[in-house]
């Protein structure tokens, strides 16, 4: 962590957001692996650690999993260490931002995890700050350029100050978040005037119905330990994925991938291995979360124009909107 970050840090507990006092106790040239910031109204402490600062409790930590999944497989799908593009494609489609867009754009990565995200709008040029609210921005940090920032946190308690970001986005978090209304309405007060945000999310959809071994195995499987957890995921995988395999080169068949209780991943620009373990990690991601609360894409919308967004568009799985310039 740079001490260049602590400007834009703010007390995630004080309603006037005060800045944060910094005092280093471990720093290796600019960066600051050890210290501790602290708040000069309410005295709370929150440590830095492995060059991150922390604001998350014990108790608020619910993603123990995500840690475990993306410290294991936190590689796969990082476009620059896997050899593909797929990340890159998937966050200018789901940003709908031309790639002259970002350069110099402040950035929050709202729910990074390995830092698929981080790393291709870093790669675009945008200065990104990257949280998570699990152990998985270790990984993170070791999969993305050192210009990306870090911080543990939750979605509904950010230590930042409101307007500090040219663009949000938040992909594949808001169904595993205990209040995914809260965390949607919450977001956008920490954009600019004239700042994009990008959500996408599991839609509520015709799918669900033809995934019934899926959802009875979710009654379960999020009680199970992370290491129980994986076996099952491994025996599942091996045992479905030739037939899914098989059934993603016949046209009119492959939608019968969608019965089976594995998340496969059959994209032709991955080898055979990558897909394998592609399905293996987003088979984990299926089962491990504690909460899978799906939206509206109707409703999403709605959410983002009550936060006072405007230009909002949606789609299924997908939502977008831009902050207009405040009345004071």
């Amino acid at each position: 962590m740079e001490r260049a970050f602590v400007d834009i840090l703010a007390c995630p507990d004080c309603a006037n957001r005060p800045s944060l006092d910094l005092k280093v106790d471990e720093e290796t040239g600019t960066d600051i692996i050890a210290g501790r910031l602290s708040c000069p109204e309410c005295r709370r402490i929150f440590p830095i650690v492995r060059g991150i600062p922390r604001f998350v409790a014990d108790a608020e930590n619910y993603c123990d999993n995500f840690a475990y999944e993306w410290t294991r497989w936190g590689r796969v799908q990082i476009d620059h260490l896997a050899g593909h593009r797929l990340s890159e494609r998937r966050f200018l489609a789901d940003t709908r931002l031309p790639e002259t867009w970002f350069k110099e754009k402040l950035m929050l990565d709202a729910g990074c995890g390995a830092g698929r995200f981080a790393a291709v709008a870093a790669a675009l040029g945008a200065r990104v700050v990257a949280v998570d609210i699990s152990g998985a921005v270790d990984a993170a940090r070791d999969n993305v350029p050192a210009s990306v920032y870090f911080a543990q946190a939750s979605l509904l308690r950010l230590p930042f100050r409101p307007e500090t970001f040219d663009a949000i986005y938040c992909f594949g978090v808001i169904q595993h978040t205990p209040d995914p209304t809260a965390t949607m309405s919450l977001l956008p007060r920490y954009l600019k005037a004239g700042g994009r945000l990008a959500y996408n999310f599991y839609e509520i959809d015709w799918r669900t119905w033809f995934q019934p071994v899926k959802y009875l195995l979710r009654r379960f499987t999020p009680k199970l330990s992370l290491t129980a957890l994986h076996r099952l995921v491994w025996a599942l995988t091996v045992m479905f994925f030739p037939l899914s395999w098989a059934l993603s080169h016949i046209r009119f068949v492959r939608f019968v991938n969608i019965m089976l209780p594995i998340c496969a991943s059959h994209n032709r620009n991955l080898s055979i291995r990558q897909q394998f373990t592609w399905t293996l990690l987003d088979t984990f991601d299926w089962y491990s979360p504690r909460y899978e609360i799906r939206q509206s894409h109707t409703a999403v919308a709605d959410i983002l124009r009550r936060a006072g967004l405007t230009e909002v568009a949606s789609e299924p799985g997908l939502a977008w909107g831009v902050m207009p310039p405040r009345r004071r």
